[in-house]
């Protein structure tokens, strides 16, 4: 049942006139009319008595009267909170990150933000999966991403960093000097692997070489890795902002045939994207052009 029928019904009957009603609805007092016999007919029975002082409501009228403002009242209430609901979406970016990057970028990110949007909230969340930036991309979970680039995935995409990947290697590896580590050095060894499908970025540089090296698997955090790598349990690679601020008790090379990953920011593919996502944009490149 159309909700707004209700409404100016209820204004032709407080008003006791069409012709006052439709001068408030912007109605002609043939279409008012009109309106309320369609009404009449949708609901099966006749809710207006008409005479010569006026309008008002038949018997069943009446009877449907308190029902009609119980629905008139619902009605009004959800509208509103769906207006809420729209209104705090545009003023909330949610964004999601790795882990490194929401530790090394976001904070001076989000800084420079909220100096230029201080009105308008970004919820930051973190991951811990190469892929799952994507993933909440795609499902519509989250509005911009911070990640490493993905070929097979397809959104509005700006290169922002390239991110080297670095031997990460016990402090008594014995690396004769040299100020870079050989790829085809990890073949054979024992080498701790990082989770979350971040093997993607070693394998794609292992893989091209040949090389094999005796995989780890290691369901803990890239600070922990590295800890048991000081502890000679095995050798690793992660990039240079995976390991940032961690390196106390290892060796770190980058290696040769220099590998790494473009970080990026991603959004939805839209014509029209909100303003205050593309003054993200802004801060962000701002920053990046600084580093």
């Amino acid at each position: 049942m159309d909700s707004k029928k209700l409404e100016i019904l209820m204004t032709a009957v407080n008003l006791g006139s069409f012709s006052k009603a439709s001068e408030v609805v912007g109605y002609t007092q043939s279409g008012l009319t009109h309106l309320i016999n369609g009404l009449e007919r949708e609901i099966g029975m006749a809710l207006i008595r008409r005479d010569h002082s006026g309008i008002s409501l038949t018997e069943n009228g009446e009877a449907l009267l308190p029902a009609i403002r119980d629905y008139l009242s619902a009605t009004a209430k959800l509208e509103n909170q769906i207006a809420a609901i729209t209104q705090k979406k545009a003023e909330t970016i949610r964004v999601a990150a790795y882990a490194s990057l929401a530790m090394h970028w976001m904070p001076e990110i989000l800084y420079r933000f909220r100096r230029v949007c201080p009105d308008t909230d970004v919820d930051l969340r973190m991951v811990d999966h190469e892929l799952e930036p994507f993933e909440l991309l795609e499902e519509g979970r989250t509005d911009v991403i911070f990640a490493a680039r993905q070929s097979h995935v397809n959104c509005d995409w700006t290169p922002l960093y390239n991110d080297i990947m670095y031997a990460i290697l016990p402090e008594d590896y014995p690396t004769g000097g040299r100020d870079s580590f050989p790829i085809e050095e990890f073949d054979g060894k024992e080498f701790l692997m990082p989770y979350g499908r971040f093997d993607i970025d070693v394998n794609a540089a292992l893989s091209p070489r040949g090389v094999r090296p005796q995989i780890r698997p290691c369901h803990v955090d890239d600070e922990t890795v590295i800890r048991m790598v000081s502890k000679g349990l095995g050798v690793s690679m992660m990039t240079e902002i995976m390991m940032r601020g961690r390196t106390q008790g290892v060796q770190t090379l980058p290696v040769t045939p220099r590998a790494g990953r473009e970080l990026g920011m991603g959004m939805p593919l839209r014509k029209n994207m909100p303003e205050e996502v593309l003054r993200l944009r802004d801060c962000v490149l701002d920053f990046i052009h600084e580093l």
